[in-house]
This record gives C-alpha cells, structure tokens and sequence, in this order.
C-alpha cells in the first residue's frame, strides 16, 4: 500500500446539502425548513427549555433546599481503612490516592472514626473528627492538618 493507493472506507465521505438550489435539487423553496413559523426564518429559535409558552418543566416542578455554591466535599476514609499501612507509614493524600483508597481528592481528605487502628501512623490531612484524633494517637501515631 502506497500513499497515494489510501482511500477512505465507502459511505463515511457524504456531500453537503445544498439547500436553495432549485426543485430539481430536492432542497429548493423551503430549503428543508418546511413551512411558516419561527424556525423557518433566518436566524429565528426557541431558546433551550422554551415549550410554546406552556408553563416549562423546570418552572412547574417544586424547588426545596438550598445549595451552597461554596461547600467543600471532600473524600472520607475510615481509621479501619488505615490499617492496611505498615507501622511508621506517613499517610499523606497523594499515599491514599496511589494505593487507590480514595478515587479522587475533591477538595482534601477527611479522617472519621469509624473501627480500630492498629498500626502507629503519622496521618496528614485536610480535616480530622475528634474521634479519629484520640483514635490515631492513641495507637501510637502522630496527626498533622495540612
């Protein structure tokens, strides 16, 4: 096979339409718009939502709650997930996100205290609960917020 021997597979290359061309085109008069109405002219649409001036879906359903615009998510991990570090281990974000205990790190780290810890570690990370905190030292090991 030769540079100039490469064809594209058949049916994946199509000519535009050519609209306003004539009868004998298929595409003349009404160039594919149809007849009357908003969408036939130049440059008239609906904006996105609009339902011909019924009430819209996102107008009809109820609104409740509030939503903070500037809430923090973070990743949780429990002290039980912890134990799989071998005594001495520094636990930082980066050491969770590669052995795959946290998927992403949204805004930072949260440590809660859910089970035992059994290994002395020195953890690093955006938040604590007050149970992880004596949880942690406890065992032996140190905590630090970043």
């Amino acid at each position: 096979m030769k540079l100039h021997e490469l064809k594209s597979p058949e049916g994946s290359r199509s000519t535009r339409k050519r609209v306003g061309r004539g009868y004998s085109s298929g595409l003349g008069n009404t160039s594919g718009r149809g007849e009357m109405g908003q969408k036939a002219r130049s440059g008239g649409n609906v904006r996105p939502g609009f339902e011909g001036g019924q009430m819209p879906l996102i107008k009809r359903l109820p609104k409740r709650g509030f939503k903070n615009p500037n809430r923090k998510d973070y990743s949780i991990v429990n002290l039980e997930t912890l134990n799989k570090f071998s005594d001495g281990t520094e636990v930082t974000p980066d050491v969770l996100l590669d052995n795959k205990v946290i998927s992403n790190l949204n805004n930072g780290v949260k440590i809660l205290g859910k089970g035992q810890l059994n290994s002395q570690l020195t953890v690093k990370a955006n938040k604590f609960s007050n149970s992880a905190k004596e949880a942690i030292e406890a065992a032996g090991g140190s905590i630090e917020v970043i």
